[in-house]
């Protein structure tokens, strides 16, 4: 049984669907010839402003509208390696890259999926900024299929071909920023059927699936190459809840534990919020300009705001009082959930009666409120200052999300966050986001391809690992370790350009790169090609194996960029054996008293001291052997 502290998620009815969205390694974008290379030096800069527009049947779509609400600026940097003017929407889509259509219909295939033998190239409404025409292009390459875990079927639902999108670089105030490399990289997207279980169990289904497409050797690996999206609901909640942006598989089972609670969580409200004699609010009679009435409250957060010209209101809340701060579980509260609301308008926050006098506002500002309201023991009130051009808009979600707190879980759309938690980021688009792209016309399937398919379905996950054990001689726990981790095909391509031992390789790459990760040091800043020269380094008898972490210790926690500088930084050289020799006779002599003591156990303890003086400098088999020989001598020599 799956327990959270307060709860068992089995008795709560949990259903999850995973979408995965996988980067196909293709060496090219999707629908041009540019190349998805990361560049941190741009040399090209325009800016937009996106808008929403009505679908072919007259409607506008709910995300769409809450992202025009936002009024942001959006400023796009590109670099001409990378993208070109399809990026910058100036000029029409190239044709549909092969290469890309190939291998989504070689994964189709080995899911049982059934591919149509025409796929029709879609838009949908994307206007966040991430994509600089207003849309995504996708395309449905098939539906149905099943995929096995641990001995239970799970059903596909439906895999898509379509466009990655930029890749955010800040959001600040009216202004959101992206690079242009990532747009456009070819991108598979595999949704499955929901399922109920625990988080482990959706855990494992996700790493079946990432084994899949990483048999193919075809797909890009890394932070960012794969990403689940998951659509969480409990039972009696209401609205389904789509979390994006989970990039781990063990920030996706606390995710899913998070969304499970605070669900849950919102459920006990709402069965509160029915037994309660709350009605509903109105906005032409329970909303209240309250700015002149403030212009003394003291508190930094609302003279700030009244410094910006920025309007104060309140919103009077009959029976309702209790119900911001209630607390059914650690955590989950609906003063957080309209808290996080107004952040993403881009407002710094909202203050509610549960938790007033506090932050700067004191009594006497809470009884001007309560006056001006005409509040009563049992109501309760907010108080949000916003620029008059959104406080309007803002004060109508505020009252939708307390309207609809009645009901459970809203169905919206909400963030991963590193922590494992989830906060609000739109509402949950409409089905008039898509409409057909009238750039590209339909692509036929041919029997030619579908054969092709069929003879290039990737050995299983077992049969993979099996053959990656007996061609580098690994054992079972470190062949899934490089096999799941995202330096796979770096791994191999150490081991055929460098004479060196594959398990020591692959343990450099799995443990110690994750350990000093854990320490709080950003591998981002580990390139390729200073993990390859350290290994070259070691090979030509530079370094000693102790080196390598020492030198990713160097690089990973920026005080180094190169391996040169590393080297220079942390003292490190190599030192032959007669100068090892003589720091460990240097350091026996200090240390006579422990060799006396401990004999040829003393070797323990002197050969943390030598390491230490050493630094990296010799290997570790070299000074133990002549540690071991010294200290034998010094006993001799002592008549021990």
């Amino acid at each position: 049984m799956y327990k959270v502290s307060e709860f068992s998620i089995d008795s709560i009815g949990l259903k999850v669907g995973l979408e995965i969205h996988q980067q196909l390694a293709t060496n090219k974008k999707l629908f041009c010839n540019c190349k998805p290379i990361e560049s941190e030096e741009y040399s090209i800069k325009f800016q937009r402003k996106l808008r929403a527009v009505k679908s072919e049947l007259g409607e506008y779509d709910p995300a769409a509208l809450f992202e025009k609400s936002k009024s942001k600026t959006i400023v796009y940097y590109a670099n001409s390696e990378s993208s070109c003017l399809v990026e910058q929407d100036e000029e029409p889509p190239h044709n549909l890259d092969n290469n890309a259509k190939e291998l989504a219909l070689i994964i189709a295939t080995s899911l049982n999926s059934k591919i149509f033998n025409e796929i029709y190239p879609m838009r949908k409404s994307v206007i966040d900024g991430s994509n600089t025409t207003g849309f995504q292009r996708t395309m449905l390459i098939s539906q149905g299929g099943k995929i096995e875990v641990n001995g239970e079927t799970i059903g596909v639902q439906s895999i898509c071909l379509e466009e990655d999108a930029a890749k955010l670089l800040g959001d600040k105030g009216d202004i959101r920023e992206y690079s242009l490399d990532r747009l456009g990289v070819p991108l598979l997207e595999i949704a499955l059927d929901p399922v109920e279980g625990d988080p482990k169990k959706i855990k494992n289904i996700a790493l079946a699936l990432g084994r899949l497409l990483r048999s193919t050797k075809k797909v890009t690996r890394g932070i960012g190459s794969i990403r689940q999206d998951v659509n969480v609901s409990v039972k009696d909640g209401g609205g389904i809840v789509e979390v994006k942006g989970v990039q781990q598989l063990d920030q996706l089972e606390k995710v899913v534990e998070f969304e499970a609670k605070r669900q849950y969580g919102l459920v006990k409200i709402a069965e509160k919020l029915k037994n309660s004699d709350f009605k509903g609010i109105s906005k032409s009679e329970n909303v209240f300009d309250i700015t002149e009435d403030w212009k003394g409250c003291q508190s930094k957060i609302i003279q700030k705001a009244l410094k910006d010209n920025s309007t104060i209101k309140a919103i009077k809340i009959e029976n309702f009082s209790g119900m911001f701060g209630y607390t059914p579980f650690e955590g989950v509260r609906l003063g957080k959930e309209i808290g996080q609301l107004v952040k993403f308008y881009g407002i710094g926050g909202v203050f509610h009666s549960d938790e007033l006098p506090n932050y700067g506002i004191e009594e006497k500002d809470v009884l001007i409120v309560k006056n001006i309201l005409k509040v009563k023991q049992n109501d309760a009130f907010l108080i949000i200052a916003a620029p008059s051009s959104k406080i309007d808009f803002v004060i109508d979600s505020i009252i939708s999300r307390l309207l609809e707190a009645k009901n459970g879980v809203p169905a919206e759309t909400r963030l991963a966050t590193q922590t494992g938690e989830t906060v609000f980021l739109r509402p949950r688009p409409g089905a008039s986001r898509m409409y057909p792209e009238t750039d590209i016309p339909p692509i036929s399937v041919t029997n030619k391809e579908l054969e092709n398919a069929k003879k290039n379905i990737p050995k299983s996950w077992d049969e993979s690992l099996l053959e990656l054990q007996k061609k580098y001689e690994l054992n079972p726990q470190l062949s899934e370790q490089i096999f799941d981790s995202r330096y796979m095909e770096l791994f191999e391509k150490v081991i055929e350009r460098i004479k060196i031992n594959p398990t020591f390789v692959a343990s450099i790459l799995c443990s110690t790169i994750t350990n000093l990760e854990r320490n709080g040091m950003n591998s981002k800043l580990l390139t390729e090609e200073n993990i390859i020269k350290s290994f070259q380094l070691l090979e030509e008898g530079k370094i000693a194996k102790e080196s390598i972490e020492i030198i990713y210790e160097s690089i990973m926690s920026g005080k180094s960029q190169t391996i040169d500088e590393a080297l220079k930084n942390a003292s490190i050289e190599a030192v032959d054996e007669t100068k090892v020799e003589q720091i460990i006779i240097d350091i026996i002599e200090k240390n006579q008293e422990i060799i006396k003591n401990q004999k040829e156990r003393s070797i323990g303890p002197l050969m943390g001291i030598v390491m230490k003086e050493l630094r990296g400098k010799a290997s570790g088999e070299i000074v133990n052997n002549l540690l071991l020989k010294n200290i034998k001598k010094k006993l001799e020599n002592m008549g021990l």
